[in-house]
């Protein structure tokens, strides 16, 4: 990234101070604590979380009024923490992040993270960097086994959002803007996208995105927040449950980009059509897992001829209650156990983060779709709208 030593000494010297003015519209701390948010109707707040460039990033804090409260960064859109009750009321919060923009900054090359960011503009990987598009062949920076991931080495994770509040009766809402020039990252066509973050009183996440194009060019949005329901400061997830709605898989070769098969997963690891404890088969003796060190595959989620919101999955702690279900518009999801956090980073509530701590739900199309005509599509024209939407809705019994 040009200029990146400048910018992580500007980022910490805008975060001096975060820790004393990080509380001062809330009623818990990012790492959870026994206070909950008394019940009322949703509320935003901001706050300055340090620069970049030059450029201010804000945090905005958002509250349900049910229990809930999420922090949002302008800095990739990241959502650094989640805070969500267990079934006696205690808050934790349930997301992997970095207590401060520096620990953003600083999460680059092999062992990026992306806690918690807006994935674009395409989101998963794309073979060898390159795609071919109405007759031309485009190029990207590889990032990962000789492979392009989650937009280049930088895409909008790295990227400060334009923001905009809108408040309306039972839910609070926070919209980025980001406009994409024409050839950044190697992508064609000026994208101009938008992010709607929205949070209601029913303690539901739902985050819109909407993109437009002056050129045909190929889109894959999601986010790629990492959850840990029984609290970001517990060692791992192993013992949580996962249901995935999705009879098949897609295999990959040794550098994670899909073979092109659609695999069924009955008999198989990859079988998580009902509650299935995270750790129950994951270290078995299975290709797919070995070269993954773990999950990291796409499932195709059973939508039949639906095209609206489906119920794609859904996650519970046993032992707090906590439950996340998932539901989206979107294909495919990209399930991923953390198998490469190695015990470097430390996370918002001070403990370390190692193999296993959180687990991702990135709801979005095939990888390397624009290599595989069979898959769904995932080029954009400019006569067309890119229109997706995933919900996270947290309860606890």
């Amino acid at each position: 990234m040009r200029g990146k030593r400048l910018l992580q000494l500007i980022a910490l010297a805008g975060a001096t101070g975060l820790a004393a003015c990080g509380n001062t519209t809330t009623n818990s701390t990012a790492d959870g604590g026994n206070a909950s948010t008394p019940a009322g109707p949703p509320s935003i707040t901001s706050e300055p979380f340090g620069q970049v460039g030059g450029t201010p990033v804000i945090r905005y804090t958002i509250t349900s009024g049910h229990g809930m409260r999420v922090r949002i960064l302008t800095y990739g859109g990241i959502i650094q923490s989640l805070e969500v009750p267990d079934r006696i009321g205690h808050v934790d919060n349930v997301v992997l992040g970095f207590p401060s923009l520096v620990g953003y900054l600083n999460n680059t090359g092999s062992a990026k993270t992306y806690f918690g960011a807006i994935i674009g503009r395409y989101g998963n990987r794309i073979a060898k960097g390159s795609f071919p598009l109405n007759g031309n062949e485009y190029h990207l920076p590889t990032n990962n086994n000789g492979n392009s991931l989650h937009g280049g080495t930088a895409g909008f994770d790295t990227k400060v959002w334009q923001a905009t509040q809108l408040n309306g009766g039972d839910s609070v809402s926070l919209k980025l803007q980001y406009v994409s020039p024409a050839g950044e990252m190697g992508y064609p066509g000026m994208l101009t996208t938008t992010v709607t973050y929205t949070l209601d009183h029913n303690n539901e996440l739902r985050i819109d995105y909407h993109a437009t194009t002056d050129a045909p060019t190929v889109i894959n949005l999601t986010n790629h927040s990492y959850f840990n329901l029984a609290g970001e400061e517990t060692l791992d997830v192993y013992d949580q449950k996962v249901a995935i709605y999705a009879d098949n898989y897609l295999p990959t070769d040794p550098t994670q980009i899909p073979t092109g098969r659609i695999a069924p997963v009955k008999g198989t690891p990859f079988d998580f059509t009902s509650p299935t404890a995270i750790g129950a088969h994951i270290t078995a003796d299975d290709p797919q897992l070995l070269l993954a060190r773990g999950y990291d595959h796409n499932w195709v989620i059973n939508r039949g001829n639906n095209t609206g919101l489906v119920e794609a999955a859904r996650a519970e702690d046993p032992k707090s209650g906590r439950t996340l279900t998932v539901s989206t518009t979107e294909p495919g999801l990209q399930f991923y156990t953390s198998n490469f956090i190695d015990g470097t980073f430390t996370g918002t509530s001070g403990h370390t983060y190692r193999q296993g701590a959180g687990f991702t739900m990135e709801t979005q199309h095939y990888p390397d779709s624009p290599n595989h005509p069979s898959f769904p599509s995932t080029t954009l024209k400019p006569d067309q709208t890119y229109d997706s939407t995933t919900v996270f809705a947290f309860s606890a019994r």
